[in-house]
């Protein structure tokens, strides 16, 4: 099983500026002082060398995640943040206009920024193609339906090509879709959100942003503690930090990354991605949470190790 991130952002998409782009060519060029670069080969290995801050970027698309399955011919997605809309051009660069192919995509909510790529999903104009959309949430295609048409969208949803459905599950019930073991959680988050537990083949993966966790709610930590427990990776909101998320921005609906390692040091998890990153956060500021993360993670590690990640647009992991 791998999973690719194709929008890591979270509330609304934060892409580069060309200031942001000027500094990094700036920190690049003064680290290249007193080196020798005459070949090809030593620039991309000076590149290589360069913190990822500096060499990359963590991206600024909204919420996005791609489950891959070799076994699957089906194509199964976490939300439709703006990351959908390049998730959607590969497919068609993959499969072409002519060979209709059927997603299967997981909403945990429908705040607009994990609904807002749908209207610019290539699959979805294509006749032959099929979308099923899967969520807790009873009034989940009213939401899909209402960003279609005027005054916000050229397009009425009736003019969309492919077959969509709804699907609307029950929380804490395993079901088979996809040739996977599902299994949503209710979360804590305005109007509610929902995580995801994907079962498949001895490998587990657990889809949980837009969440609040209460520090002091030790039976709520045990809950989410079951729902991650011995996951092979944990994809979680760690919007905030711990101070932000215990007082100026109490009841907004996200976590931070030191619950993200508590939780999963209690679930006995194998592998922590950080993810639904602020949109006012630089490239170096999130860098930043994940070396403090990883710091953390090594002073409260009781036995086995705990993998800290961070997400970004583009990065595919295998478990």
């Amino acid at each position: 099983m791998q999973i690719r991130f194709w929008g890591t952002r979270g509330s609304l998409p934060a892409p580069l500026t060309a200031a942001d782009v000027r500094a990094k060519l700036v920190a690049a060029l003064t680290e290249v002082q007193g080196r020798s670069l005459e070949t090809p080969a030593a620039v991309e290995a000076f590149v290589a060398g360069l913190p990822f801050s500096i060499r990359g970027t963590f991206g600024g698309d909204s919420s996005c995640v791609e489950l891959i399955d070799g076994e699957n011919t089906n194509h199964v997605l976490c939300d439709m943040g703006s990351g959908a809309r390049r998730y959607g051009v590969e497919m068609l660069r993959r499969h072409g206009p002519d060979n209709p192919q059927t997603y299967h995509v997981f909403m945990s909510h429908t705040h607009w920024d994990h609904i807002m790529g749908f209207p610019m999903f290539p699959p979805a104009y294509l006749p032959g193609n099929r979308i099923i959309i899967h969520g807790c949430h009873a009034e989940i295609a009213g939401a899909f339906h209402r960003q279609h048409g005027a005054p916000s969208f050229p397009v009425e949803f009736s003019q969309l090509q492919a077959a969509i459905e709804f699907v609307v599950l029950k929380p804490d019930t395993t079901t088979e879709i996809a040739g996977y073991q599902v299994t949503p959680l209710l979360q804590r988050h305005s109007g509610d959100s929902y995580g995801y537990r994907f079962e498949k083949n001895g490998k587990c993966v657990v889809y949980s942003t837009d969440s609040e966790h209460r520090t002091e709610q030790s039976e709520e930590a045990e809950r989410f503690a079951r729902f991650f427990n011995n996951a092979d990776l944990v994809i979680f909101d760690a919007m905030y930090s711990l101070a932000e998320a215990t007082s100026v921005k109490e009841d907004w609906g996200h976590s931070s990354n030191v619950i993200g390692v508590e939780l999963c040091q209690m679930a006995n998890a194998k592998r922590l991605c950080l993810f639904h990153h602020e949109p006012t956060y630089s490239d170096s500021q999130i860098e930043d949470v994940l070396h403090k993360t990883r710091r953390l993670e090594e002073i409260t590690r009781a036995e086995t190790p705990l993998e800290i990640i961070t997400a970004y647009d583009g990065l595919t992991v295998t478990l």
